[in-house]
């Protein structure tokens, strides 16, 4: 066997064997996907199939999964038999609104207690309220919540979040719905590296290279809405977004080349048939 397939075959063993671990928690996909912003629930769907994703993250305050029984109810394209469904507090500008909204989430799923809050400060930017956020992330963890958290790129605010329960932190890459990639690679790096629970890239995704990048950085996944479901085909941005993730985890997985300021040829300099 050569060296070559030995490696191959070690690669392919790392990434089949590569288990996303949130809370109590596994998972085989790396890859969170939203249910806005598509033309339909067809193309949901087919989006959310195409994807690979086993967490799928729902909008309570904008999305029926049951609230409203003369309604199209999400569940009947998104089956939580199939996909772990992960209720979030989109829309909340204050904590007690978020904690509201992850309970009325609990009772409308049977107890399931997986949430992702975000606490949103400005609707314009929709950056988070981190004082709300920790207020609310506190109520929810007291309440037998596992709480996801979006949250600022800071590191003092992830390690906070971390140290009060939170299973997941999920700092901002850029505006959500920007579309504008990482913009702060820098300080995501300082949460990664300080961090002993998933920390997943949440916002500002805009294409396949901005998820292999996060993955790159070393982010145990990434979530996403609008850069699948705002693409010309949504289907098939959804399959690119899928093996993204995992040429993103293999590439962390093997380690990238050194930079360096001036070239290196690939070939030495020496030994030429003909001199």
């Amino acid at each position: 066997m050569t060296d070559t397939t030995t490696s191959s075959q070690s690669a392919d063993s790392a990434l089949t064997n590569d288990v996303l671990k949130i809370g109590q928690r596994s998972f085989s996909s790396r890859l969170l996907v939203g249910t806005g912003k598509y033309k339909d629930l067809t193309e949901t769907g087919a989006a959310i199939e195409a994807s690979g994703a086993e967490i799928v993250t729902v909008a309570i305050r904008r999305t029926n999964i049951g609230q409203h029984t003369d309604q199209p109810n999400l569940l009947d394209v998104i089956s939580p038999d199939k996909y772990t469904i992960l209720p979030n507090t989109a829309g909340c500008f204050d904590a007690d609104t978020a904690v509201r909204t992850c309970q009325l989430a609990r009772e409308l799923l049977d107890g399931h207690n997986l949430v992702k809050l975000e606490v949103l400060g400005d609707k314009d930017n929709l950056y988070p309220n981190i004082t709300e956020t920790l207020s609310a992330a506190r109520t929810l963890i007291d309440d037998g919540f596992d709480v996801m958290v979006y949250t600022s790129d800071d590191p003092i605010v992830a390690k906070e979040l971390e140290s009060m329960g939170c299973v997941a932190i999920m700092p901002l890459g850029s505006l959500i719905g920007s579309g504008l990639g990482l913009l702060n690679r820098h300080t995501l790096s300082l949460i990664i590296d300080n961090a002993s629970v998933p920390v997943l890239v949440d916002a500002g995704v805009g294409t396949a290279s901005d998820a292999a990048i996060a993955m790159e950085l070393g982010c145990d996944g990434v979530l996403m809405n609008s850069a699948i479901a705002y693409a010309k085909d949504p289907v098939m941005m959804a399959q690119a977004m899928r093996h993204a993730i995992l040429a993103g985890r293999a590439a962390h997985f093997a380690g990238r080349m050194p930079m360096r300021q001036m070239a290196r040829a690939s070939s030495p300099q020496t030994g030429y048939f003909f001199q």
